[in-house]
């Protein structure tokens, strides 16, 4: 995972300025730290006394947001982003998302909602965010893993492994993922690719699947050959393919069909007007 650090301060002393004098970074966390703690706790107080003694709730308000303001005053402010696993997710959406500003009251960030507001976003999978008193806000996310490209009504989107529909503009850089078309496909695509991967050695020839009637999927090989699965245990009839490609190399022969949905029978067509050929399930041409 990559580390992003989006700085909001500029701590660096401009030309000219005189440098302050060094503290222990230990000792100068807690002096904050211990101030802040004071300021706040103080407040806190005050508010809670509001409160108790039904002080109306804009008031009450008002005390909550003066403790925010005094708890800045005293270093508790946001002055730097971590950000831990981003690699799709631009920058801008995912500051928006946090809601966070440089200079603002730490402890007015509301961690439960900008982790929900993180999790709206296309990319975002899974997101944690914490706090690091007294300035520094720390962001884990997870993104999704784009599995295949989707075709549907004449536009592409990218599908991850929950059948997620990812937003992208630019797909070229996932042109080698398989192409699923059909309407409930993202919903399948998981398992079409677990099933692929149980053959390595075609799995990457597989260049398009083609759901058909929300039942079956019938698949492009090198983009010429159409292999279609059964409804009923397609892992058979995959392994059935691979055995006949083992055997007969049917990728390199001029067939352009081969139609497995039937488990004593295989249909195979060749290039050319109506050149079929049944085999049983035993092997024999019928």
């Amino acid at each position: 995972m990559r580390l992003l650090t989006l700085p909001f301060l500029n701590r660096t002393p401009r030309r000219g300025q005189k440098r302050k004098r060094v503290v222990s970074a230990w000792r100068g966390r807690t002096l904050t730290l211990g101030v802040a703690a004071g300021t706040v706790l103080v407040l806190m107080a005050g508010g809670w006394w509001a409160w108790s003694a039904g002080v109306p709730h804009r008031l009450a308000g008002y005390a909550g947001q003066a403790v925010f303001n005094a708890s800045a005053a005293a270093g508790l402010k946001v002055g730097e982003v971590f950000v831990v696993g981003r690699r799709e997710t631009p920058r801008p959406e995912l500051l928006q998302a946090l809601d966070v500003r440089p200079g603002m009251p730490i402890l007015a960030l509301d961690i439960r909602k900008a982790r929900e507001r993180l999790l709206t976003l296309p990319w975002v999978h899974a997101a944690s965010v914490e706090r690091l008193l007294p300035d520094t806000i720390i962001v884990h996310i997870t993104e999704r893993q784009p599995l295949a490209l989707w075709q549907n009504r004449g536009a592409f989107a990218l599908v991850d492994r929950t059948g997620r529909v990812i937003p992208q503009r630019d797909l070229g850089r996932f042109r080698d993922l398989p192409v699923v078309v059909g309407e409930d496909a993202p919903a399948h695509t998981r398992a079409l690719i677990d099933l692929l991967d149980t053959q390595p050695g075609l799995r990457d020839r597989v260049t398009a699947a083609i759901r058909v009637g929300g039942r079956r999927w019938n698949l492009r090989l090198d983009g010429r050959l159409e292999v279609r699965l059964p409804e009923v245990d397609p892992e058979r009839a995959w392994l059935r393919f691979a055995e006949f490609e083992r055997e007969h190399r049917i990728l390199e022969r001029d067939v352009v069909l081969f139609d497995l949905r039937f488990p004593d029978q295989v249909i195979v067509r060749r290039a050319g007007p109506s050149e079929e050929t049944r085999i049983e399930a035993r092997g024999r041409d019928t």
